[in-house]
C-alpha cells in the first residue's frame, strides 16, 4: 500500500456504507487473525512451560514490566493520532515518525543503563543482563509505528493483522528453539526482540512509504500534544495494570512472580482476542460517526451488548474450568498458577466490558479526559493491590476483580459526560448478562458438587473431560438464563447477526446497519 498520493495526501477510505462495510470486513480479518494468534501462542506454552522453568518466566516478567511501557510510547499515541485526524499528509506522518524514532533511541539507552537499579529492586542480580537485551526492543518498536496506523487509517486491516501473526509465530519459533537449546530466561528474551523485528520488517514491506526529512508543519506541535495525552494515559493505566507484577516479584520473587503471572495472562485472554485486535476497527468507525450522536450511540450500545454476552459467559466458564485448563495446557508443576486464577476468573466479564470506555475518549477526540481518568483508575488500582499484599498473589488477584468492579460504571459516567452518553443506557444493556452468568454459573458449581465423577478423573485426560463437559453444562445453563431473562432471542439473533457479517463470503448490506462491528489497548 502507497498511503500518500503525489501532493502527499492521504488516500481517502470509503464513506458511509463503505466505511461500515469495510469495518466489517476488517472485524471479521482481526477477529480470525486473533484467533491464529492465540493458537499460536497456546502451542508455545504448551511446550515452553515443560522446557522452562516458573523462575525463568518469573525474571523475564519482572523486566518486560518496564521494557513494554517504553516500546508502547508511539504504539499508544502516534496510532490513535493518525487513526483520529480528519487529514494526515505525508509530512505530518514523516516529522511524527522522527519524532518516534528519537524517543526510542533515548529510551533504549536510558533503559539499558538503569539495568543495575532494576536488579537492585527486586535483589536478583540476573536481572541487569535481561535488561540490556530487552532494551533492544524499544527501538526496533519505534521503527513499525506510524507504517501499522497508516495501514489502519486506511482500513487494510488484513495486512496489519498478518503482520502479526507472522511476527507472532517467529518469536514462538525463535524461543522454543533456543529453548530446547538450553539457553533457559534467554529464549524468552531472543524471542521479544525477534517479535519487534518481524513486526517492523512486515510493516515497512506491506506500507511502501519512505518518511521525508523532518520540516516545519503546523499541525506537529497539536499532534504530539494529543499523543502525549494518550500516552500519560497509558501510562497511568500501565502502571495500574502491572504494579502487581512488581509488588510479587519484588515480595515473593521470580518464582512466584512466574506462577502468577501465568494465571494473569488466561485473565487477560479474552481483552487480548476479543478487544485489543478490534480497538483500531472500533476508534476508526467511531470517530467517523462522532457528529451523528444519535448513530453512535446505538453502534455503541449494540456492540457492548453483544460484548456482554461473550465476556460474562467466558468469565463465568472460566473460573469454573480454569484450575482444569491450566493443568491441562501447562501440566502439574503450575497447580498453583490454578488457585491464583480462581480468584481473577470473576472479574473477566466486568473487565472486558471496562476497557471500551476507552473507545469512547479517543473516538470523540478527548485524550485529556482519557488521561485524567488514568490518574484516578491508577491510584484506585495501586491502592487495592497494596491492601491486598499481604495475602500474596492470590490476594492481588481478587484486588484486580474487585478493581473492575469500582472502576466500571464511574468510567462509563465520566467518558460519556462530554456527548451525553450516561451510565444508564449501559447498565440497561449489561445487567441482565451479568444477573444470567451468576446464575448460570452457581447452578453449575452446585450440580457439579453434587455429582462425584465430576472430581473423579485425575491427569491431563481428566482435566480435560472435566473442562469440556463442565463448559457445556454451563454455557448450556447461560444460555438459557439470557433467553429467560430478555423474554426472547434477541441478544442471540443480534451475535448471530454479527458473525454472519463478519463471515467474509457474505456481501455487506446496502444499509447501515445499528451493530457496531467492532465490538470487541498493551500486550501489557
Amino acid at each position: 500500500m502507497k498511503p500518500f498520493d503525489s501532493k502527499g495526501v492521504f488516500h481517502p477510505v470509503a464513506k458511509a456504507q463503505g466505511v461500515r462495510r469495510t469495518a466489517v470486513r476488517g472485524a471479521s480479518v482481526t477477529i480470525f487473525a486473533s484467533g491464529v494468534s492465540f493458537a499460536v501462542q497456546m502451542a508455545a506454552t504448551v511446550v515452553l512451560a515443560r522446557l522452562l522453568t516458573p523462575a525463568d518466566f518469573g525474571v523475564v516478567t519482572m523486566v518486560t514490566t518496564f521494557s513494554l511501557l517504553l516500546c508502547s510510547f508511539g504504539l499508544n499515541g502516534f496510532t490513535e493520532v493518525i487513526l483520529q485526524r480528519e487529514e494526515v499528509t505525508h509530512f505530518l506522518a514523516s516529522n511524527l515518525f522522527w519524532i518516534n524514532i528519537g524517543a526510542g533511541v533515548f529510551l533504549t539507552i536510558a533503559f539499558a543503563a538503569l539495568g543495575p537499579l532494576i536488579a537492585l529492586f527486586y535483589h536478583d542480580p540476573l536481572v541487569t543482563h535481561v535488561v540490556e537485551g530487552m532494551s533492544l526492543t524499544v527501538v526496533v518498536a519505534s521503527l513499525s509505528v506510524i507504517h501499522l496506523a497508516l495501514l489502519n487509517r486506511a482500513m487494510r486491516f488484513a495486512a496489519a493483522s498478518a503482520n502479526g501473526v507472522v511476527a507472532g509465530s517467529v518469536s514462538v519459533i525463535v524461543s522454543i528453539i533456543l529453548a530446547l537449546a538450553g539457553w533457559g530466561y534467554w529464549a524468552l528474551v531472543a524471542g521479544n526482540i525477534a517479535r519487534q523485528l518481524s513486526l517492523a520488517v512486515g510493516a515497512w514491506l506491506m506500507c511502501r512509504w519512505i518518511p521525508g526529512r523532518p520540516r516545519r508543519v503546523p499541525e506537529t506541535g497539536a499532534c504530539v500534544k494529543f499523543a502525549i495525552n494518550v500516552y500519560s494515559h497509558f501510562s497511568f493505566s500501565y502502571f495500574s495494570g502491572n504494579t502487581d507484577n512488581l509488588l510479587v516479584g519484588w515480595r515473593f520473587g521470580a518464582g512466584a512472580l512466574g506462577l502468577y503471572k501465568k494465571a494473569f495472562d488466561l485473565f487477560f485472554v479474552p481483552v487480548c482476542q476479543l478487544l485489543s485486535p478490534m480497538s483500531a476497527v472500533a476508534i476508526t468507525t467511531l470517530s467517523r460517526l462522532n457528529q451523528e450522536r444519535a448513530q453512535y450511540q446505538r453502534y455503541f450500545l449494540s456492540g457492548l451488548s453483544v460484548l456482554a454476552l461473550l465476556g460474562m459467559g467466558i468469565g463465568a466458564d472460566f473460573t469454573l474450568i480454569g484450575g482444569d485448563l491450566i493443568r491441562f495446557i501447562l501440566g502439574p508443576n503450575w497447580a498453583e498458577t490454578g488457585r491464583i486464577f480462581a480468584f481473577f476468573g470473576p472479574g473477566i466479564g466486568v473487565m472486558l466490558l471496562y476497557n471500551t470506555h476507552g473507545w469512547i475518549h479517543l473516538s470523540i477526540g478527548r485524550p485529556d479526559r482519557w488521561f485524567r481518568w488514568g490518574v484516578i483508575e491508577f491510584f484506585c488500582t495501586v491502592g487495592l493491590f497494596v491492601i491486598a499484599l499481604p495475602w500474596g498473589p492470590r490476594g492481588i488477584a481478587s484486588a484486580w476483580t474487585v478493581s473492575f468492579f469500582v472502576l466500571m460504571l464511574p468510567a462509563f459516567w465520566y467518558a460519556g459526560k462530554p456527548i451525553g452518553f450516561g451510565v444508564a443506557p449501559v447498565l440497561a444493556v449489561v445487567w441482565k448478562f451479568f444477573v444470567a452468568s451468576v446464575a448460570a454459573g452457581c447452578s453449575a458449581a452446585w450440580l457439579i458438587h453434587r455429582w462425584p465423577p465430576f472430581a473423579a478423573a485425575t491427569g491431563a485426560l481428566g482435566a480435560l473431560a472435566r473442562l469440556v463437559s463442565v463448559s457445556l453444562l454451563f454455557f448450556t445453563l447461560y444460555v438459557g438464563a439470557v433467553i429467560a431473562l430478555h423474554r426472547g432471542l434477541d441478544p442471540l439473533r443480534q451475535a448471530i447477526r454479527l458473525v454472519r457479517d463478519l463471515l467474509p463470503q457474505r456481501a455487506a448490506a446496502p444499509s447501515v446497519s445499528t451493530t457496531l462491528p467492532a465490538a470487541a489497548t498493551s500486550e501489557v
